[in-house]
């Protein structure tokens, strides 16, 4: 049996296994979520993290889309002011996931402030609307080009735009109770359903969020034609009657009911998910849930990171194929982290299976909180699970914004996922300390949580029912604490803890039952009633599936939810050879002033060196690991999750050095999601798409005459280059350059070298150019980009004269 047969086989049982759907049953979500406006967070760990968003991330990003453009986009476009239009086609849509954080934190705590402003940049909003409905700024700015809509809906994101303007509609309705940005939303969905649907236009968007944003339309008007109108994009996909299909890229080269494996772009992938499981709910469609399993259990197998990151390739931001987790040049954008835990807690709801609560938990924990600088005015776009010395920096922007304003939505949103509830259940599904208003039937009930989680286990849950009455309180018992890392093998406890999960109610102890990754607790409860929890803490090594190649030989450490890196600022400076033994101890202490707060984990390593006769010298260091959220706040620095376990990994080949290793790398321009260092890393590529090794490119500019040199540490005579172009193989926006030459430097000036040789630009090799011999300062290549294209290399190899 093949392997795509057997994820279907597993596919089925898992909805045959699942509670099932009947004509009588209500079209929604089996489990319903306690609005996050009901969740009051007053711990050590969430709440400062709220109060940074309220206070500096949502007005440092409204501040940054005012600096770009981005809102005086919507003034040009009413006619309130006059320019061209600024920045990227769809920066519309990271002014509206500002708003709609705006209003996460306006339903939290209100602000007059905060909502004046917010008012006047709806103001703009409306204002820019056209008559029919229609609005997107890029075919507005200097003048409407109605001739010019939906030309593109492949790459314009004109619907993807939409579905961040109705998500902000309805979030900044429920907060403020005003309509005017609803009514600009209901206006541009009417207007949209007018163009596409059966027997009109039935290409769907590029970018998937439209969907989203129409199924949260509809539950906000009861109007049923927007949940019609998110199924008909979705069911569009994949099929050639009504559009050229855009590939896997964009998840259209199968129906959605017959995809089985996450390909492409890794946001996109999850959006559409998460759309799939709300179409699942609200229609009762059993092909859309048995598909939508499928992909959980390939991403959760096979493609999910350490972290709970996904989208393991640069290239295209895609995921990559099975077992294919590279450290260094790991994407995981911060958007598909969000995206992750969006997707995962709809299927929570859809399944009432905790093992979704355990991927939801290991993303806010670890893969999307490492994308928000402590301060809370800097992000990183990228994600990696390792780096060199020259570490990575969050960066205060960027020209694809669309993580920041992602981050600043989200925050708020996360006390939203930690309970949810039936008619007659009430569902704990995250620690959080403080309370919560849950609905219970007729009825309510209040939860009180005290807890110092992640750093400590012990919960204690106050039980506050309106009036005594029996029903049952499912506490998640999470899998970390029942040896399983997540709901797959992809990832294995190395070492097997033994200490015991404790359940009391009211001091008494109870049975430990787990269903579905809960402890069922129905008796009749009374205000005051106490559940006790005690869930273990130890340091646990991890170990990958042994087809995840970039892992073998290697041991991760985590302590509860949170996954721990080493730095080497905090290990004398470098990551080179060491060793984790089998049998080292490890232990956890808190440290109040380190990076906000956090358990420090530390514990005996070695440090490996070759002695002249081929043995191995082994030093005894202590390992000291932080969260891997909490790296790179104390400068450049060396960072890695997977630390090496074999000796094979410790004891790295010994590299010769070249002129080309002791210089030091410029360039006229530098993608912060890659790194200029992989110029001279030494690390070669299998080929020109190359995505698992670190690449410089200068993303994202385009068709621009560009350069990048070398400063040697000391004069040398040099006649011969070999330079490797990164090119994504024509299914990006990298290509090799239309042309380039080389300089060297004499005296403090650039000068052309002497060559009769054409510089090569051909792919999948080495391109080397030999010329008179030189004695020079430094080299560097001049590159002219082609035109509409970006570029960058994977390796420049310099050879002295001999």
């Amino acid at each position: 049996m093949n392997a795509c047969l057997r994820l279907a086989g597993a596919c089925a049982v898992l909805v045959i296994l699942g509670p099932a759907w009947s004509a009588e049953a209500p079209k929604d979500y089996p489990l319903q979520p306690v609005p996050f406006s009901a969740v009051t967070v007053s711990d050590g760990f969430w709440g400062p993290r709220l109060e940074t968003n309220r206070t500096v991330t949502v007005p440092y990003a409204f501040k940054k889309c005012e600096e770009t453009g981005r809102i005086s986009n919507f003034a040009k476009a009413a006619g309130l002011e006059k320019g061209k239009f600024e920045g990227i086609f769809f920066n519309d849509s990271d002014v509206y996931k500002v708003i709609e954080g705006a209003a996460y934190c306006l339903k939290l705590r209100p602000d007059a402030d905060l909502e004046k402003y917010v008012d006047g940049v709806v103001g703009k909003i409306a204002a820019a609307q056209w008559d029919d409905g229609y609005l997107y700024t890029f075919y507005s700015v200097p003048e409407h080009q109605p001739e010019k809509r939906w030309t593109n809906i492949a790459a314009n994101h004109e619907l993807y735009c939409a579905g961040h303007l109705i998500e902000a509609a309805v979030a900044y309705h429920e907060a403020t109770g005003k309509r005017k940005l609803l009514d600009v939303a209901i206006r541009l969905a009417d207007y949209i359903d007018s163009v596409f649907g059966p027997g009109k236009r039935r290409d769907p968007p590029g970018c998937q969020v439209v969907e989203i944003g129409l199924v949260r339309l509809y539950r906000a008007t009861g109007e049923r034609r927007y949940l019609d109108l998110a199924k008909f994009f979705l069911d569009q996909r994949g099929r050639a009657e009504g559009h050229k299909l855009y590939g896997p890229y964009s998840q259209d080269h199968k129906p959605v009911v017959e995809q089985s494996e996450a390909v492409g772009h890794a946001v996109r992938a999850g959006y559409m998910y998460s759309a799939m499981a709300d179409v699942a709910a609200l229609t009762g469609d059993e092909a859309y849930r048995r598909a939508v399993g499928c992909l959980w259990e390939n991403v959760v197998g096979r493609k999910l990171y350490i972290t709970g990151g996904i989208g393991a390739r640069g290239h295209r931001e895609s995921f990559g194929d099975d077992y294919e987790l590279p450290n260094a040049s790991a994407y995981n954008e911060t958007c598909a982290a969000i995206a992750n835990a969006l997707w995962n807690h709809r299927l929570f709801l859809l399944e009432g299976d905790a093992k979704y609560l355990d991927v939801l938990e290991r993303v806010i924990y670890n893969g999307f909180l490492s994308g928000i600088s402590l301060e809370g005015d800097r992000f990183f776009y990228p994600n990696p699970l390792a780096a060199d010395r020259r570490g990575r920096e969050r960066q205060a922007w960027f020209g694809c914004a669309c993580c920041p304003p992602n981050v600043a939505r989200f925050i708020p949103s996360v006390p939203g996922y930690a309970y949810a509830h039936t008619a007659d259940a009430v569902y704990v599904n995250l620690f959080l300390g403080g309370s919560a208003a849950v609905p219970l039937g007729a009825s309510a009930v209040v939860l009180r949580q005290e807890t110092n989680y992640p750093w400590d286990g012990e919960v204690r849950i106050t039980v506050e029912p309106k009036t005594e009455a029996e029903f049952t309180i499912n506490v998640r018992i999470p899998g970390w604490a029942r040896n399983e890392v997540v709901p797959s093998d992809l990832y294995a406890f190395l070492d097997r803890s033994d200490e015991a999960v404790t359940l009391q109610v009211n001091s008494k102890p109870v049975a430990l039952e787990v269903e579905k990754g809960f402890a069922r607790l129905r008796r009749r409860w009374k205000s005051g009633d106490v559940i006790s929890l005690s869930l273990p803490m130890p340091v646990r090594r991890v170990v990958a599936h042994e087809a995840v190649k970039d892992d073998a030989g290697r041991v991760a450490l985590e302590r509860g939810p949170v996954v721990y890196c080493a730095e080497g600022i905090d290990n004398g400076g470098s990551l080179d050879a060491l060793l984790v033994p089998d049998g080292a101890r490890f232990e956890a202490r808190f440290r109040k002033d380190l990076l906000g707060g956090v358990a420090v984990v530390t514990g005996r390593a070695e440090s490996l060196a070759r002695n002249e006769d081929g043995s191995i010298r082994r030093t005894p260091v202590e390992l000291t690991a932080i969260p891997y959220y909490a790296w790179a706040h104390r400068g450049p620095s060396e960072m890695a999750v997977w630390l090496a376990r074999d000796e094979s990994k410790a004891l790295k080949p010994v590299l010769v050095p070249t002129p080309a290793s002791r210089s030091r790398a410029r360039a006229s321009h530098s993608n912060p999601g890659d790194t200029i260092a992989a110029l001279n890393d030494q690390v070669e590529p299998s080929g020109s798409g190359d995505s698992a090794i670190p690449r410089f490119t200068w993303w994202d500019h385009l068709g621009t005459a560009e350069w990048v040199e070398y400063e040697f540490s000391k004069p040398a005579t040099v006649s011969a280059i070999e330079v490797y172009w990164f090119d994504d193989i024509g299914q990006g926006q990298f290509r090799a350059p239309k042309s380039w030459r080389l300089l060297y430097k004499a005296g403090g000036e650039w000068k052309p070298v002497k060559t009769d040789a054409e510089p090569g630009t051909k792919k999948d090799q080495f391109n080397r150019l030999a010329f008179e011999p030189v004695l020079a300062e430094g080299l560097r290549i001049e590159v002219q980009l082609q035109p509409g294209r970006s570029g960058g290399l994977l390796e420049w190899k310099v050879q002295e004269a001999k």
